[in-house]
């Protein structure tokens, strides 16, 4: 037997479990300013997400994908990302597109429903209603895109383990390798696709190793340490901007709400893997490394929770000002110039002329 080839998966992580320092920190991390606005922008974005919850249950807002548990990977991502480059979203990257210029009022139009959803106009990254996966193929078309043209930009296309199991994604990878395209696919292993386990989905060891069959690197990072998922994430970044191709990262993290509130989780997962989880959360996590370090108290937490729910309060209140829409606006959406063939269907569906 001749062994043709080997490899593998590296494992990364600069704080564990117990917010200690495993290794010597990147530069950024020993800026406390960097590490505050990712603890703030974290606490921001918990606030936002138990109250869209909220609006949901009685009846203001459409069905919701909370990001409880995963608030490090969003926020690692959209802090190493430039803004020039393209980011192709999945639903639970609210810290990325907070920090590439979505507000919290638009993140809440999106999840508005009919009446309100429908006329969300940000020109910002915002992912929209498309199968699970195609994010991946649009990424590489805009790094095909990026290849063409000579630019030093990259595409980061942002999915979930379960759309690892979908074929888009084995196309994307392979283009992406064949071509040596500009692109990093983030893939958020939160263990759950719905209700499927990961250890259901497949038999690979890791996800991150999916890559070498489509001849490029897979890299493991802990996606409850947001110093390792920024870190990791720009490195990736500037690879791909270098030229040297694409990255697959796997963040290994936890979805510690419902799939979405149209799921109940408490039919097919574990109290105890819950508490487990939850031992491990990020937020908990970078709070008790920040207080350690001398950096962070209860009364500047305090103060940080009574401004997140009044920067939240205001996002909520510009939602509901937003009036509704009628359905002619899918034309507008639709097409830069509405098709003159379809001037008589736009007009009837505004109400200005009987059908």
């Amino acid at each position: 037997m001749i062994e043709v080839a080997q490899f593998s998966i590296p494992y990364y992580q600069f704080l564990d479990e117990q917010a200690r320092a495993v290794t010597s920190l990147p530069g950024f991390a020993k800026q406390i300013d960097t590490l505050l606005h990712f603890y703030r922008l974290m606490v921001l974005i918990r606030t936002f997400d138990t109250k869209a919850i909220a609006l949901q249950r009685t009846g203001k807002l459409g069905t919701y994908a909370s990001i409880l548990g995963q608030e490090a990977v969003s926020v690692g991502l959209g802090h190493a990302m430039k803004p020039e480059d393209v980011l192709c979203p999945a639903y639970r990257e609210y810290g990325a597109q907070i920090q590439r210029g979505v507000t919290l009022s638009e993140i809440l139009l999106y999840w508005g429903g009919d009446e309100r959803g429908n006329q969300f106009q940000s020109s910002h990254d915002f992912p929209m209603a498309v199968p699970i996966g195609t994010q991946n193929l649009h990424a590489v078309g805009v790094a095909c895109a990026f290849k063409y043209r000579k630019q030093a930009r990259v595409a980061v296309a942002a999915c979930g383990d379960g759309a690892t199991s979908e074929g888009d994604f084995y196309e994307a990878m392979n283009l992406a390798g064949v071509w040596s395209l500009p692109v990093v696919f983030l893939v958020s292993n939160n263990q759950w696709a719905i209700s499927v386990s990961r250890d259901h989905q497949t038999r690979c060891k890791t996800l991150a190793q999916k890559a070498i069959a489509a001849g490029f690197e897979g890299w493991q990072v802990d996606g409850n340490d947001v110093i390792a998922v920024r870190e990791k994430i720009s490195e990736a970044l500037e690879k791909a901007r270098g030229g040297d191709g694409p990255t697959l990262i796997e963040a290994l993290t936890y979805r510690l709400s419902d799939h979405t509130t149209a799921d109940d989780a408490n039919r097919y997962r574990s109290k105890q893997a819950l508490e487990l989880a939850y031992a491990k959360e990020p937020i908990r996590r970078l709070k008790r490394y920040l207080i350690e370090q001398g950096h962070w108290s209860e009364e500047k937490e305090e103060s940080l929770l009574q401004l997140c729910a009044k920067e939240v309060g205001q996002a909520v209140m510009d939602y509901q000002s937003v009036s509704s829409v009628t359905t002619d606006v899918m034309f507008d959406f639709h097409f830069e110039k509405c098709p003159e063939e379809l001037e008589e269907q736009k007009a009837i569906a505004s109400g200005n002329k009987d059908g």
